[in-house]
């Protein structure tokens, strides 16, 4: 059995300067890569979850930007510019929660504006080597906070994750699941308990396939079945990803995550977030400064149901996103060391390592 890490790249590049994405909301029953080359077709994607993720959707905002601004008729940099920001803007309106997003696409600005000495055919080109470096160094920022995961856990763990943070959340490896992944390839054993996550059941479809998919041993329960796991001892470490952490510590993740750390912390089981430290977001003060994305309450009572499954014209509510409290927080996995409390101090000095 192959591995989907070895075998999917879920964006990339092609040729043709096609952005190619494996389009989630069709796993697990089918796997299809999507051909986009427009910026309102790449906004779709990413609001739709087509492509989902932090590290992923910012890879996807980074070629977004590069082609959109490739069609640019500019002939001055002041022209070309003008361009870049309004779609830049556009695509930042995409996903208010996920940090990568921004943090890509004002690296992809930082580039434009290191190059404005050179000719518009040159400044197109530097941008496509820019998302081309954001796509390869999140390859090697996933496998080394696989590695440092996995100096956390020991062979023979039950693990239980949330939502989707596996290799087609990123380039490649993911972050919550590298660690299961590079354990697997060590014969560490790993026995993994997969939430479901409601309402888009990203662990039911997307978690729980590619991990089959890698023989590891999976198994699928419903997020309200956490509890019970627990306490009867099956697990022994949380992981999960997350799209933006706080200067202080606190993590956005999808929604249902602070319900699990409030769990963890009850039956004294270690929690850890696995991020890159483009998720950190610095300027954030604390978890009540991160934007909370609210969505259609269709995805609630109807999307994933052959009938609806709730009362006509009931109100819905559906944040996609929680806020985990850092005093939650058994530590946070970064490409570069876990920092663990007091995360003001330990978050700025792994920041600081590459910025």
């Amino acid at each position: 059995m192959t591995s989907p890490v070895e075998t999917i790249q879920s964006v990339q590049l092609n040729k043709e300067d096609e952005l190619i994405l494996l389009d989630q909301t069709l796993l697990p029953n089918k796997k299809v890569f999507l051909h986009l080359s427009t910026i309102k077709e790449i906004w779709d994607a990413i609001y739709h979850l087509k492509v989902r993720g932090a590290p992923a959707i910012g890879i996807a905002a980074a070629y977004g930007i590069y082609l959109e601004t490739k069609k640019s008729k500019a002939v001055t940099f002041t022209g070309l510019y003008d361009d870049f920001q309004k779609n830049k803007q556009y695509l930042a309106s995409s996903r208010p929660t996920a940090v990568n997003l921004f943090w890509a696409l004002n690296r992809m600005e930082e580039r434009l504006l290191k190059e404005t000495e050179k000719s518009i055919t040159e400044i197109k080109n530097a941008l496509k080597e820019e998302a081309e470096k954001i796509r390869m160094e999140d390859e090697l920022v996933c496998r080394s906070i696989g590695e440092h995961a996995l100096s956390l856990l020991k062979p023979g763990f039950g693990i239980l994750t949330h939502c989707n943070a596996g290799t087609i959340a990123t380039a490649k490896y993911g972050t919550a699941l590298a660690p299961i992944y590079l354990g697997k390839e060590q014969g560490y054993e790993f026995k993994v308990f997969a939430d479901e996550t409601r309402p888009l059941l990203q662990g039911a479809r997307l978690t729980a396939w590619e991990l089959q998919e890698a023989g590891v041993d999976v198994t699928l329960i419903c997020d309200n079945m956490a509890s019970i796991v627990m306490k009867e001892g099956k697990v022994q470490a949380v992981l999960v990803g997350c799209d933006r952490v706080a200067a202080n510590g606190d993590t956005a993740n999808k929604i249902g995550t602070s319900g699990l750390a409030i769990l963890a912390k009850h039956y004294q089981i270690p929690f850890y977030v696995c991020a890159p430290l483009s998720t950190v977001d610095i300027e954030c003060d604390t978890g009540d400064d991160i934007p909370i994305e609210l969505r259609n309450p269709d995805e609630i009572t109807k999307s994933w149901y052959e009938k609806p499954m709730a009362p006509k014209n009931v109100k819905a509510y559906n944040p996609a996103f929680d806020v985990t409290d850092h005093e939650l927080i058994t530590g946070i996995v970064t490409e570069k060391g876990i920092a663990y409390p007091p995360y003001k101090d330990s978050l700025i000095n792994l920041v600081k390592q590459v910025r």
